[in-house]
């Protein structure tokens, strides 16, 4: 009996060690998830997870939706799993929650018809929730979304990234944009132990410093570098043990940068975890002086030190900050504020409003000299994760004296389903930098350059005879209603290339001595990519008949068939180009047939023509109907010739010239040229005296 009670005390021994083990991790982690060490939380929580009993279905879940916050926070693609995973053991009947982030972080990987799903499941039982319903929205519109892109060309700054780390929120220095800083969390190695910076419980990574660069007279970007004097000795706390939850101090970290217009004001985000205590995020303030930067002095914002800030964009004239917290009061997650300075003291500390931000997080704002505000968000309807916004002031205020915009997601390419953010402007171009990681697995940012290329729109084409053959003294006059007045002599060739105006309407005339004139219109208004137009002329003689290709009788019969209308509206538009003048409008036969049925069908076919005009606006002074019949066959040009050798130059293609011809199809197609309709010009002085 001794003995087997000595078995047992064992057995529950061993069986109450795992349990207090896993109780231990689990506060540990908690604790570490509390204070915002998301990396080592969610290391804690993987390894928890599958050593919870499988029966204690609401601490698993609780643990599964923990690892996934941690992972979501962290852009990690575990976050799917960890979610599902919570929502397997019913977590959702403690925190509806899970839906919602699972639908994020699917919508984050792209895959828009599950998280479609999970969001619907949200909205069930919260149908009111604006992240839920602007996700939801967002997987609908995602297709026609991804068909109007922005004109933007954006590529990856190959200077700036460097392998396996982040790079982020670059922002140029000063408005004349010679230099840039941006966040990095590339290794440093110290100048001798050659000691790498230690690695962020928050984030796993390598804690974050500003790196600057300079462009060279070339515009490339030169050396990366630590801005001179921003910095210390940082040596000896890089030695310290790395954890915020001991007694030891953390590690600081700086990034998230603005300069004011002239380049000479700084303002930036720090954050250093001492002695077990998260401090949250600060913004603070750095002046050059020459060719360094001065000691960095801490902003006051609230009264509550403890409220984190961070994220600063200060506008050029340096006296109006914008900034990221989850300051009381606001919309949920993190909002942008704002602040007015005056003297040393910051003022009119405010929250932008409903506008601008959401229940999610609207985060990285970036002020432009014109007042246009950029920001990313997860909250407003987007591509997934972080997308970028634009916001332009309406000039008007709301019943709470909040400023309000007009709000746009700035689409395609800037836009994917990663995060976009932390966008800065070459001065007051429409070119810059911006950062994002999508498609990078392991989630990196990068930054890339974007460019706005500028609206071309031209006009091309040739000025040629009715035979096809070009004018070579053909000129070519453009108008707009901007107040282009602009002639241009064709070339040789009788081509022609105009550089056109945005949102213009253009009236084009071309001329040529012994021809008629010919008008068309085109406009740029309203276009949103460059545009080549291409617009040929065809000039009638003045000297010779013209033939009007496509029109087409009832057979036997003088009644117009449908698809002549389309070359007799071109006869109108050439009478109202050429107001002045009138016209004979012939109708003639083949050889076929008796000659004096023969006339007579052609006089009713030309006078059905004229008929036509007349119904389409066209005085009838100006028209002299005519039916030739047989009686006046075809002459052949060169033009004929070359479409038919068997024809001679200049051989008329009267009766005894078709009865020599050996094959039928050739005497065919000699009754089909004859058979035609035609218009010459009579006067060009009409109504001019």
């Amino acid at each position: 009996m001794k003995h087997f009670s000595y078995i047992f005390l064992g057995l529950l021994v061993l069986l109450w060690l795992p349990s207090c083990g896993i109780k231990t991790k689990i506060k540990r982690a908690d604790r570490k998830f509390a204070i915002g060490e998301y990396y080592e939380a969610g290391e804690l929580y993987r390894q928890i997870y599958p050593r919870v009993d499988k029966t204690n279905k609401q601490l698993k879940g609780r643990i599964a939706f923990n690892q996934g916050e941690c992972y979501r926070i962290l852009n990690s693609s575990k976050a799917v799993t960890a979610y599902q995973h919570a929502v397997s053991c019913k977590y959702y009947q403690q925190d509806s929650t899970v839906f919602l982030r699972l639908g994020q972080v699917l919508q984050y990987q792209g895959k828009y018809s599950q998280a479609d799903k999970a969001y619907t499941q949200y909205l069930e039982a919260h149908p009111n929730d604006y992240v839920a319903q602007a996700g939801k929205y967002a997987c609908a519109q995602i297709g026609a979304w991804k068909k109007e892109p922005s004109r933007h060309q954006i590529k990856a700054v190959k200077e700036f990234n460097a392998k396996r780390t982040s790079n982020f929120s670059p922002a140029f220095i000063g408005t004349d944009a010679g230099a840039v800083m941006f966040t990095s969390n590339r290794q440093e190695k110290s100048s001798d132990s050659k000691k790498a910076k230690r690695v962020s419980p928050v984030t796993g990574a390598m804690t974050f410093n500003l790196y600057t660069s300079r462009r060279d007279k070339n515009m490339k970007w030169g050396e990366i570098s630590l801005p001179e004097g921003l910095y210390g000795n940082n040596e000896a706390n890089a030695e310290q043990e790395n954890d915020s939850t001991s007694q030891k101090t953390g590690s600081q970290e700086l990034g998230i940068c603005s300069f004011t217009g002239d380049g000479k004001t700084m303002y930036f985000t720090f954050s250093q975890p001492i002695n077990g205590q998260d401090l949250g995020t600060k913004i603070f303030t750095s002046t050059r002086i020459g060719g360094e930067w001065g000691e960095p002095q801490e902003i006051k914002l609230f009264l509550d030190s403890s409220i984190s800030v961070g994220h600063p964009s200060i506008n050029p004239a340096g006296d109006t900050l914008y900034f990221a917290t989850d300051a009381p009061n606001g919309f949920g997650g993190k909002d942008i504020w704002m602040a007015e300075l005056e003297g040393d003291t910051w003022i009119n500390i405010q929250n932008l409003g409903p506008q601008i931000n959401s229940s999610g997080d609207e985060m990285f704002p970036c002020i432009r000299y014109d007042g246009q505000l950029y920001f990313s968000s997860n909250g407003h309807p987007g591509y997934g994760g972080l997308d970028l916004f634009k916001a332009v002031p309406t000039g008007e205020k709301d019943t709470n004296d909040l400023r309000l915009w007009d709000v746009y997601n700035m689409a395609t390419p800037f836009n994917s389903n990663g995060d976009d953010f932390g966008i800065t402007f070459d001065g007051e171009t429409e070119n810059g930098l911006f950062s994002s990681n999508r498609g990078q697995k392991k989630g990196y940012d990068l930054i890339y350059s974007f460019v706005l290329p500028e609206l071309v729109y031209l006009v091309e084409g040739k000025i040629t005879d009715t035979n096809g053959d070009p004018i070579v003294d053909g000129t070519l006059r453009l108008i707009g209603n901007d107040g282009t007045n602009q002639k241009l002599q064709v070339r040789k060739d009788g081509t022609y290339h105009l550089k056109l105006n945005k949102d213009v309407k253009y009236a084009m005339l071309a001329t040529s001595r012994g021809y008629l004139n010919q008008k068309e219109q085109l406009t740029t208004e309203g276009l949103k990519d460059s545009r080549t137009y291409t617009q040929n002329f065809t000039l009638a003689p003045l000297s010779k008949p013209v033939k009007m290709d496509n029109v087409f009788y009832e057979f036997g019969k003088w009644e117009l068939t449908p698809e002549s209308e389309a070359s007799l509206n071109s006869l109108v538009k050439l009478l109202n180009d050429n107001p002045n003048i009138t016209i004979e409008l012939s109708a003639h036969t083949d050889m076929v047939g008796d000659s004096i049925a023969n006339k007579e069908l052609s006089e009713k076919r030309a006078q059905s023509c004229v008929s036509y005009l007349i119904r389409s606006g066209i005085e009838k002074e100006r028209l002299t109907p005519v039916g030739y019949g047989e009686s006046k066959p075809v002459v052949a040009d060169q033009a004929l010739h070359k479409k038919y050798p068997y024809i001679p130059i200049e051989q008329v293609l009267d009766e005894a010239f078709i009865n020599k011809l050996e094959s039928p199809q050739q005497r065919d197609v000699c009754n089909q040229i004859n058979r035609r309709t035609e218009f010459k010009v009579l006067k060009t002085t009409y109504k001019l005296y």
